[in-house]
Order: C-alpha cells, then sequence, then structure tokens
C-alpha cells in the first residue's frame, strides 16, 4: 500500500485464494490427463510472472522469451509428475530459474541488456523510501548476478530463503548472504544514484 500500512487479507479475499487454488487444482489435474486447453489456461494465468522472472533473471528480453517459452515446455512434460509439494505456481518459477541458469552455463552469448524497466512484468518495489522506477531498475541491474538472483527471488518475488536457494542451487547460507549483500549495494547505489 503507499501509506506504508500492511494489507491484512479478509475472509473475502481467502475465499477468492481458495477458489483460485481450486480452479488451479482443477485445471492442473485436467492438465495433468493431457487437456491442452486447461494448460492452455494455466499458461495465460502464470506466463505473465514467469516472463517477468525470467526476464529481471537474464536482462535480455530475447533470452527471456526463450527461457519462458522452454519453461512452459517443460513444465508440459513434467506435469504428470506434479505432486503439488508445493504451489504450482513455485513448480513454476522452479522450471523457470533453472532454465535460466542452464542458459548461463551453456556456451557464451552476446546479451542486449534490458534499458527499457517498462518491459518488466509485475515489478514490485520493495523499498520504503520513494525511488524513481527507473533509478531502482538501473540499480538491480548493476547488481552481481548472485546477489540480483537472490534478491529478485526473495525480495521481489517473496521466496524464503530455503526456496531461493533450492532454486539457484546453492546454500542457504550463501543466499542470505547474497541477499544481504544486495541490500547493502543497493542501499549505497541508490543513495549515490546510479544510472
Amino acid at each position: 500500500m503507499a501509506d506504508g500500512s500492511t494489507a491484512r487479507m479478509t475472509t473475502a479475499d481467502e475465499g477468492r485464494a481458495d477458489t483460485v487454488i481450486g480452479f488451479d487444482a482443477a485445471l492442473i489435474e485436467r492438465a495433468r490427463k493431457g487437456d491442452s486447453r486447461a494448460f492452455e489456461r494455466l499458461y495465460r494465468d502464470h506466463v505473465g510472472r514467469v516472463h517477468g522472472l525470467c526476464l529481471r533473471m537474464t536482462r535480455n528480453p530475447d533470452t527471456a522469451a526463450d527461457c519462458t517459452q522452454d519453461a512452459f515446455i517443460k513444465a508440459w512434460k513434467a506435469l504428470p509428475r506434479f505432486e503439488a509439494r508445493s504451489s504450482f505456481s513455485t513448480w513454476l518459477h522452479r522450471i523457470a530459474v533453472n532454465t535460466v541458469l542452464e542458459r548461463r552455463r551453456g556456451p557464451a552469448k552476446a546479451e542486449i541488456l534490458v534499458e527499457d524497466s517498462t518491459v518488466y512484468e509485475e515489478a514490485v518495489t520493495v523499498f520504503d523510501s520513494p525511488v524513481e522506477e527507473e533509478e531502482l531498475e538501473a540499480a538491480i541491474d548493476s547488481l552481481p548476478q548472485g546477489a540480483r538472483d537472490a534478491l529478485l527471488l526473495c525480495g521481489v518475488y517473496g521466496y524464503e530463503h530455503s526456496e531461493a536457494a533450492s532454486m539457484l542451487g546453492i546454500a542457504v547460507g550463501t543466499c542470505k548472504a547474497q541477499l544481504h549483500r544486495a541490500r547493502g549495494l543497493l542501499k549505497d547505489r541508490l543513495e549515490r544514484g546510479v544510472r
């Protein structure tokens, strides 16, 4: 909320969340049985956040689009093995993060970094002080890769350290250290006005 107060989930919100979760569960079950229309709906419901995550991690629109497409292809193929130990979106984000990390480990490719912050899907500002969005995006983009990944997964997407560490294939302590480093660097860069 703009005034800094904490949003609380009302009973009506909880009811809507249960409906959405139930709706996703029904779609997932149908998709697991090979219903491509059900998977298409899941795709439409989740593609924005998955693409936003890929774009923030790769900082390249073409690579992010490829990673998003690859993540959904992998999800379609792996859907029969989805056991619902986590939410569908968390499972899908893990696939997307792994896809980005696999791409990074592949042959080095020239990257065109994203300069326009408006292409990020569902950007969430997690800081108390008012900062221009462009300045914030530039500061995040300037972070070292490991620190940026930890900040995006924990600070922007709200994953717990253990979840983010699992997605990134690092120890929980390393994830915590990277997030601490990212916050310190980000604070320093925002105070200096990085462009």
